[in-house]
């Protein structure tokens, strides 16, 4: 009995322990303040909370139990702004507001609500938890309102509404990635919340351990988002439109800075082009075939054995000679250079990282070694800053080399087993030593921007060109990124429409994703859709497996290259729309591709899986995707005036949907009411000239739209020094005029006349230029070229163009309108 007495009580001692680990424990009661110039230090039971105002839109709540606040951010580059907030408190609650929010922290329990400025809530803490931690990971349970949409979170998988899910952050080399896998290779914590007909938010989570959300999956009570390790720190961003989020949000984590113009050309890649007479025959075959391309590839067999900045000599004996080649024909090359160092006594990089203690380590001291493609290989430590300038001057010999671009691949970190130990320490800008579950998520960024700084410093004035696989919140400063090792199926490629689409919601604007797929092999139709898409998409590259059929666009037959040939041209002549659009990315943030919901986030017919893929290239220019077997496509037209058809300017009711022709040669493609396109003549690479005429498209409407046409050299940084040409293009759809304001800067443009092409305006006959009047000509016109038939005897093209109306005139720095 007495044994039994003894069990039992042993038993109980053993639950209550075991509760007493499993128990969920929360912030508590706010027991302490102390008021600082930008908000508040907040003392609770279980932890401390810090409230800041970072700009008058923007907030920080940053909570933790340790003893001060992990400061450190890889993410978050913007200053907090001289504003002061106002501070009110008393025995219920404290406040602190600006201009355009207010935050709530309620007293008895602890708990967070922000409000914008008339007074809607944005965000709040579910009343029954808040902030709670089970162990080491903390969770912040926020309201979930009845009608509320979450879109964003980055290179996530799935519908562009993300309610009903949950997702975690945690890169993942994700080989042929199923098309609704989660995680896969990067990580941007960031989200808009939608609700109440008209209220909206951003919620960014910079906290870089494996952090997950949780937008009402398998709960219909609350969302949440919570982190494995280190500080609870999130900014919660007010905002009366998506781009003022957006914008907002860019503040924080910064913006892409212009490309060289030259990377926004086609670019063709295989996993591997060798040796290098097979390199240039592509490039030659290219220009032979008149397929504009300006980049060409190697993947990992140029190099010796795998190991990084090296050649292999058999393949490539003059590595300079080849480059130079490949210029001559107006290619710039792209090579791959992934993070693993090879373990080989007598390989400079391996010895010289050694000895200056630039690589991963194990928590006793011992070098950290994966298995990757060269073998077993070290890591340099790229949150080092020491490592990162290490690893910025071993590219001088490909810059030297002629190399321009660089590809950062295998960066999540990936390695053979795919299990990195978590007892693996990161420097942390010497604050550290931070374990693997903290450094992970980074590693990528970070080897992104040693490449960038790197190159930067080495080419002096140039731009480089940084291609990423892996990233975290805040890559958009040094690399454009795509979406990995995809499938070659309809469903993939329509799920890289998505993932491109909330990269951009989520300021990643230079993105894109391999054509074709980079597993398996496409049918014809498949790989002239997929083209046809991507033309349209900020990075713009086809790729594929070892072993894997080839896929330039004349591996098709001649049907598929003119098709190719068509969309790859189209973008080539919309260039200065495109160039355009990523200028006032580098200024506000906004994408390139704009999902629709960006300015119909309201509108439930955005999230409808028949429309949900639909996005415009910068604000005019609609582009609707659809699979490769489909030749009849349902399409939404938002509401705010017409649409008209880019292939035969039919009209289109906004608010309506419609049933449109999408055989595989075309591409469903319209211009909103009043649209703007900006072009130029075809070229073949774009470090050729156009003519010396600049073309405006416009359309009719009711609207007045504006957009900003910019251009400087492609090349250099002398933007940065006022040496660009920018000038803003008001078209007046209902009294149609276009105004074309002063030029800024001092960047004299290429272009010496403007032609103005009126589209679906039938009735125009002359146009008045100040007091002249100028007759307009009738003329055909269409933006691509017809399709052929092959015909052993020759066939007619089945595009004859559309009627439109030109006007062409000398092109001036100071204000020109022009009526018709």
């Amino acid at each position: 009995m007495r044994l039994l007495h003894t069990l039992l009580v042993l038993f109980a001692a053993g639950a209550i322990a075991s509760a007493q680990r499993l128990a969920v424990e929360r912030l508590g009661n706010v027991t302490g303040l102390r008021e600082f110039d930008r908000g508040v230090e907040i003392t609770a039971t279980n932890a401390r909370v810090l409230v800041e105002v970072i700009t008058a839109s923007v907030v920080k709540i940053h909570v933790t139990r340790s003893d001060r606040f992990d400061t450190l951010s890889y993410a978050v580059v913007g200053k907090p702004l001289a504003i002061r907030p106002a501070i009110k408190t008393n025995d219920e609650a404290i406040s602190i507001s600006t201009d355009s929010l207010q935050v709530l922290v309620e007293r008895k329990p602890l708990a967070v609500r922000v409000f914008d400025r008339n007074g809607a809530v944005l965000v709040e803490d579910d009343p029954g938890f808040g902030v709670s931690w089970a162990g080491s990971h903390v969770t912040n349970y926020k309201v979930m309102r009845d009608d509320e949409r979450f879109i964003g979170l980055g290179e996530k998988t799935g519908p562009l509404d993300r309610r009903g899910n949950g997702y975690t952050h945690w890169n993942t080399d994700f080989f042929g990635y199923p098309s609704g896998a989660d995680p896969i290779y990067m990580s941007t914590p960031f989200y808009i919340g939608l609700h109440s007909g008209s209220t909206m938010y951003g919620l960014f989570l910079d906290n870089s351990s494996r952090t997950r959300f949780n937008f009402g999956a398998s709960n219909n009570r609350f969302s949440s988002f919570g982190v494995e390790d280190g500080d609870l720190r999130y900014y919660v961003i007010a905002g009366s439109s998506i781009p003022s989020i957006i914008s907002s949000y860019s503040y924080l984590t910064g913006t892409t800075p212009l490309p060289p113009l030259w990377s926004l050309g086609f670019q063709q890649c295989r996993y591997s082009y060798y040796p290098d007479a097979q390199v240039l025959n592509v490039a030659r075959t290219f220009r032979e075939r008149g397929i504009p391309a300006d980049v060409i590839y190697l993947d990992i067999h140029y190099m010796k054995d795998y190991k990084l900045f090296t050649w292999d000599s058999t393949r490539f004996p003059d590595p300079k000679g080849l480059i130079k080649k490949l210029a001559d024909l107006n290619f710039k090359m792209t090579v791959i250079v992934d993070p693993g160092i090879k373990v080989e006594s007598g390989y400079r990089q391996y010895d010289d990282g050694v000895a200056q203690d630039m690589f991963l380590k194990y928590s006793d001291g011992t070098l950290y070694q994966g298995q990757v493609w060269p073998g077993w290989c070290h890591f340099t430590d790229f949150t080092l800053p020491k490592a990162r300038s290490w690893w910025g001057e071993q590219f001088k010999g490909l810059v030297t080399d002629g190399v321009r671009g660089f590809w950062n691949d295998m960066n999540e970190i990936a390695t053979w087993g795919q299990f990195m130990p978590d007892n693996i320490l990161f420097g942390f800008e010497g604050t550290g030593p931070a374990s693997h579950l903290l450094g992970r998520n980074v590693y990528g960024m970070q080897m992104a921007r040693s490449t960038y700084e790197g190159t930067r410093a080495l080419l002096k004035n140039e731009r480089p060109f940084i291609l990423t696989r892996s990233g975290y919140s805040g890559i958009q400063r040094y690399s454009a990124v795509w979406t990995g090792d995809n499938q070659s199926n309809d469903d993939h490629m329509m799920a890289g429409v998505r993932l491109l689409n909330s990269m951009g919601l989520t300021g990643v604007p230079y993105v894109g994703m391999d054509v074709g797929g980079f597993t398996g092999n496409p049918s014809k139709e498949l790989f002239a859709r997929w083209t046809s898409i991507s033309a349209f998409t900020p990075f713009f590259r086809a790729h594929v497996a070892i072993d894997n059929k080839s896929q330039e666009p004349w591996s098709f037959g001649e049907r598929v290259e003119q098709i190719c040939r068509n969309y790859i041209s189209m973008r080539y002549r919309i260039m200065p729309t495109i160039y355009s659009a990523f200028y006032e990315s580098s200024q506000t943030g906004m994408p390139v591709m704009r999902s629709i919901a960006i300015e119909h986030p309201f509108d439930k017919n955005v999230y409808d899986w028949q429309y949900l893929h639909q996005f415009t290239l910068g604000s005019d220019l609609m582009v609707c995707p659809t699979p490769s077997y489909e030749r009849y496509t349902r399409v939404y037209f938002p509401s705010g005036g017409k649409w008209y058809s880019v292939h035969d300017d039919t009209e289109f009711a906004g608010g309506s949907s419609s049933i449109v022709d999408s055989p595989i040669e075309r591409l469903p493609l319209f211009v909103r009411d009043g649209g703007i396109l900006i072009a130029q003549s075809l070229v073949q690479s774009l470090q050729e000239k156009p003519t010396d005429t600049l073309i405006v498209h416009l359309w009719p409407g009711s609207a007045t739209r504006r957009t900003t046409w910019y251009t400087d050299d492609g090349a250099t940084y002398d933007f940065e020094k006022g040496v660009y040409h920018a000038r803003i293009l008001t078209h007046d759809a209902a009294r149609r005029t276009l105004t074309l304001s002063p030029a800024r800067g001092t960047f004299k443009p290429h272009f010496k006349y403007l032609r103005v092409v009126l589209h679906a305006q039938e009735n125009a006959a002359a146009a008045r230029i100040g007091s002249k009047e100028v007759r307009l000509e009738s003329t055909q016109h269409a933006f691509l070229g017809g399709i052929q038939k092959f015909d052993p005897l020759g066939g007619p093209s089945d595009n004859a163009g559309l009627r439109v109306h030109t006007l062409t005139l000398p092109l001036t720095s100071d204000e020109m309108t022009i009526s018709w």
